[in-house]
């Protein structure tokens, strides 16, 4: 009994430790480009994997009712076009020189590392926080550096808001700092869907190296948890 009982707290806390860093999650807020003293994208996706990446979400998030424009200027349902496919979506801003580009390397430095076949299953799914600078164009060149099979998305800002919001997510409106730079207000998770089921139930944070998406993907890939 007493055992049993053991289990019972361990499985416990560990529910309230994932629902605790979900909600912080939700609340925070990074603006980019406020740290100079942030690592390069080739040194932070180099770093070992620290195996606490993955948080494993006991209510998993509906994937949101997104129709926005893709890179081509055509129209892209989020739900049609991912339906049935291992999806990862991240909302960030191109302009951004920190936690974007180290968070879009890190998943293609680790989609490079699949097999082929593999590599064709996974989507991922770029939203921009910016889209009055982000247009399909800059979208597409942007993430031609980065990997020209991801998918951008921009349109309304209070679409792409609604539409984070559905997945906890908060984004504000591009403004000024007291620099004068314009930055973007926004989430860093990156939440990964199932192909089973559509259902986003693994979350991860901006610390999330390349190390831990390499060893993630495959088990995503099928549906299973990390």
């Amino acid at each position: 009994m007493r055992t049993k009982s053991l289990k019972s707290t361990k499985s416990t806390h560990k529910k309230l430790a994932a629902a605790a860093l979900l909600a912080v999650a939700a609340l925070t807020l990074t603006a980019c480009g406020g740290d100079d003293d942030k690592k390069p994208v080739a040194e932070v996706s180099a770093e070992t994997d620290s195996g606490k990446a993955a948080t494993v979400l006991d209510k998993p998030y509906k994937k949101p009712n997104l129709v926005l424009t893709d890179t081509h200027g055509k129209k892209y349902d989020l739900r049609e076009e991912t339906k049935g496919k291992p999806t990862l979506i991240y909302f960030g801003y191109t302009h951004c020189p920190d936690v974007c580009p180290l968070t879009m390397n890190n998943i293609a430095v680790a989609k490079k590392a699949l097999p082929k076949a593999d590599q064709d299953k996974l989507k991922v799914v770029f939203v921009t926080t910016d889209p009055e600078r982000d247009t399909p164009a800059e979208l597409g060149k942007w993430l031609k550096g980065v990997d020209a099979d991801f998918v951008g998305l921009t349109g309304d800002f209070a679409t792409i808001q609604a539409g984070a919001r559905q997945l906890a997510i908060s984004i504000e409106p591009s403004k000024k700092d007291k620099n004068g730079k314009i930055v973007s207000m926004h989430g860093t998770q990156v939440l990964a869907f199932s192909p089973k089921n559509d259902a986003g139930y693994v979350l991860y944070g901006e610390d999330a190296t390349a190390g831990d998406y390499t060893k993630d993907l495959p088990k995503l890939l099928k549906g299973q948890t990390p």
